[in-house]
């Protein structure tokens, strides 16, 4: 698809459809170039580091801007947008996506937290109305009965939206730090049936896990970081945040011109089987996961992939400002036979974008965890590659 014309050390001036492209290969941001924000630290599948929105936030964003990402996922763009004093807007079909974002953008202290804690009453001859005792000892189930009948009926808060969020991150895990046995990583749920032979292969019985000191430990953990200036940075935007649960191409709420930047990645071609996936996350919270697995699109082929995101892209180019840009973070799928920024490249261009340039960085993979379940440097993205757009 590229013509490439002339290498200049780390770029390459590549031309598509008449149009000259900058490509630059390079380490852009690492894991060490700064500890990320102890915020981060909630698990999600398919999430990227925080140092890939910080890097565009800083150099294409100013305090004050509203920073936005389509696919928000677990926020990361959003919770990096915040701390850095950037008005935070995000979208997902998913709604666990804002459940998981919008409470560490108004993170409640922790002592407040403890309280409320206190006050919750857990009742012992309650049990879940579906069959967990795969997952939690009796004990240990009554307490996520009351807890999910308490948040269900509660007249929520920034407390209580905090307490729902740890809570849910901590259903299943690989450690004594969760409520359940040993069992998938948190960013997914083992069936009850395959729980039920994990234990067998392990054999392990789920013990007692004391859910109120789990919850309590790990809002420690995510508020232990904050800087005094990065809580500042969230107070001053909280209010200014948007969370959609819409269709990425169907976003009314968001003004036209309104965002300066966009850092997003899209759901790339596999398929993501959400229902299973977050069964027990979507029960703890009243939500229909079959319902939700609907609107979730999955592209199996990628010329459905290329239609979805031009629909995206038309929406994007509407709510961006006037020399607001947009970095879109594909990648290169089917074992390194389909490099997506290739496809997105003509999408930006029809809509009058100018592309700035594509960057790829060199790092060997910079996602935090498999993509839609496929594993990483094989069946998944090999590389970051961000294709930067610029309205005009």
């Amino acid at each position: 698809m590229f013509a490439e014309m002339e290498e200049r050390g780390q770029e390459r001036i590549a031309v598509f459809a008449g149009h000259e492209v900058k490509v630059v290969t390079k380490e852009f941001w690492t894991a060490k170039q700064r500890q990320t924000s102890s915020l981060h630290e909630v698990s999600y599948r398919a999430c990227f580091k925080p140092q890939l929105p910080r890097y565009f936030i800083q150099q294409y964003s100013s305090p004050g801007d509203i920073v936005y990402d389509p696919f928000s996922g677990r926020g990361t763009t959003a919770i990096e947008a915040a701390l850095l004093g950037r008005v935070p807007y995000a979208n997902d079909i998913n709604p666990l996506s804002s459940l998981f974002s919008r409470p560490r953008i108004s993170p409640p202290q922790l002592r407040a937290i403890a309280k409320r804690l206190g006050q919750i009453e857990y009742d012992y001859s309650k049990q879940p109305d579906i069959d967990l005792s795969m997952f939690y000892e009796k004990k240990t189930a009554a307490e996520i009965a009351s807890l999910r009948e308490y948040l269900l009926r509660s007249d929520k808060d920034e407390v209580d939206d905090w307490i729902k969020m740890v809570a849910t991150n901590r259903l299943t895990g690989h450690s004594k730090g969760f409520f359940s046995v040993y069992s998938l990583p948190p960013n997914q749920a083992a069936s009850q049936k395959r729980q039920i032979k994990i234990n067998e292969k392990l054999k392990q019985a789920p013990e007692y896990r004391d859910t109120k000191a789990i919850i309590l430990k790990k809002s420690k953990q995510l508020l232990g970081k904050l800087t005094l200036g990065e809580q500042e940075n969230l107070q001053a935007v909280a209010k200014q945040a948007k969370f959609l649960n819409s269709f990425s191409h169907e976003t009314a709420q968001i003004s036209d011109a309104s965002v300066q930047l966009i850092v997003t990645s899209p759901p790339f071609l596999n398929v993501v089987q959400y229902a299973l996936d977050n069964w027990l996350r979507c029960w703890f919270n009243g939500i229909d996961a079959q319902a939700v697995a609907k609107n979730i699109t999955s592209f199996s082929k990628l010329e459905r992939w290329v239609h979805a995101m031009s629909s995206v892209f038309k929406e994007l180019e509407r709510v961006l400002k006037p020399c607001g840009y947009i970095a879109f973070e594909v990648g290169e799928v089917k074992k390194g036979t389909i490099m997506l920024d290739e496809h997105i490249l003509p999408i930006g261009l029809q809509l009058g974008l100018s592309c700035e340039k594509i960057l790829i960085n060199s790092q060997t993979f910079t996602k935090t965890s498999n993509i839609w379940g496929v594993g990483n440097n094989a069946k998944g993205t090999n590389t970051n590659r961000i294709v930067l757009f610029k309205k005009r």
